[in-house]
């Protein structure tokens, strides 16, 4: 069977370096395995999403040179979710819920109080259809959840992780669809993963408890679900990355004139036990790929180290690689005379300043 992994950004920001670090690890994962790798622009959210960071991200991974062999959109795919909620409705899988978010606000802080977990009590399930028909006439639009099945526990043997077990009564019964009839990522992404036949899916620990739940949605229609691997999270200076981070976006990394090898060299590598390394072949990254050398702490992303690793690359780059980037003149022998004292090609201007200009005595007093 052809290993197939994807990547799927929702076009509400910039990529950062961890979303960056997921779609190298799944680019990764199916070079190593001959197989195929698609990027899906998870855009469901109509008021967020933005063309404009569905064409950034192209750029990223391009940047990068991680290149999909299938590209994908969630807002072309609507009437799949609907065929899949109908089937899931009528197998009473999914149910039609009337609090307001203030209501289930509550409900968390009492359960709270009582010592008990915070999870749905699925009061909605005891409402009778007259109940059902007043809220709806009174115009409260309900919200639909996923309904876990508790007669079994949820397992998976994680990729990363290893065997990994829930207990679906301690879980909330996920929300797939709003009262606006807008999606959330649950269904959606398990109805695509079928689709598209994914086999492999490669995400961060903070999706853990949602992965529980989808395994049960890909029982619910009648599919096998993909292998999971669960890696720990990148981290920054001020915790979790997130899309805020703008300073942490591949295009300001871009624009900083860093190289993306070296990027990939330190996303490839870190919270793994391999050495974090500059690496100019993309096929070394492959051929060292491999989830058993994933650790479970998180991974710290040091902007030095990145610079440590960006100055490595330069210092390694030929003449033919950098002639359109350096000054006009430069020919390879300048280019290999200034370039052990790089950080950035860009610096290349200032030192060939120093080479071909001319030298201006410093006004110094008589200490000095």
């Amino acid at each position: 069977m052809t290993t197939i992994t994807r990547f799927a950004p929702s076009p509400t920001g910039l990529l950062h370096v961890g979303n960056l670090r997921t779609a190298l690890h799944n680019w990764l994962l199916a070079k190593k395995q001959d197989g195929k790798f698609l990027l899906r622009f998870d855009d469901t959210d109509r008021e967020r999403s933005e063309e404009a960071f569905v064409e950034a991200a192209r750029e990223d991974l391009a940047w990068l040179g991680i290149v999909p062999d299938r590209e994908e959109r969630q807002s072309e795919r609507f009437a799949l979710y609907e065929a899949a909620f109908d089937k899931l409705r009528e197998a009473g899988r999914v149910y039609p819920c009337y609090e307001t978010a203030q209501e289930l606000e509550l409900k968390r802080k009492v359960q709270l109080g009582r010592g008990l977990p915070p999870i749905y009590d699925r009061g909605a399930l005891a409402l009778s259809e007259d109940e059902r028909a007043t809220k709806e006439a009174q115009g409260i639009e309900p919200h639909w959840r996923f309904k876990l099945d508790h007669d079994e526990p949820i397992g998976w043997n994680d990729g990363i992780r290893g065997p990994v077990k829930f207990d679906p009564a301690q879980l909330s019964d996920p929300v797939i669809r709003r009262g606006d009839g807008s999606w959330l990522y649950m269904l959606p992404s398990a109805v695509d993963d079928i689709e598209m036949g994914v086999t492999d899916v490669l995400r961060g620990e903070d999706h853990v408890s949602n992965t529980a739940a989808q395994v049960q949605m890909f029982e619910a229609m009648g599919a096998s679900a993909p292998r999971f691997a669960h890696k720990a999270l990148l981290v920054g200076k001020e915790g979790k990355l997130s899309k805020r981070h703008g300073s942490l976006s591949a295009r300001a990394l871009r624009e900083r004139g860093l190289e993306p090898e070296a990027l990939l060299s330190l996303l490839a590598r870190l919270g793994t036990s391999l050495p974090v390394e500059a690496i100019v072949r993309r096929e070394v990254l492959v051929e060292s790929f491999d989830l058993s050398t994933f650790g479970r702490a998180p991974a710290k992303f040091d902007e030095d180290e990145l610079d440590r690793l960006n100055a490595q690359i330069v210092h390694r780059l030929p003449f033919a690689q950098v002639a359109e980037r350096v000054p006009e003149g430069m020919d390879q022998a300048g280019w290999e005379a200034i370039r052990p004292n790089l950080t950035r090609v860009d610096e290349a201007g200032e030192w060939w300043a120093v080479v071909t200009g001319s030298v201006v005595q410093p006004t110094m007093d008589p200490e000095e």
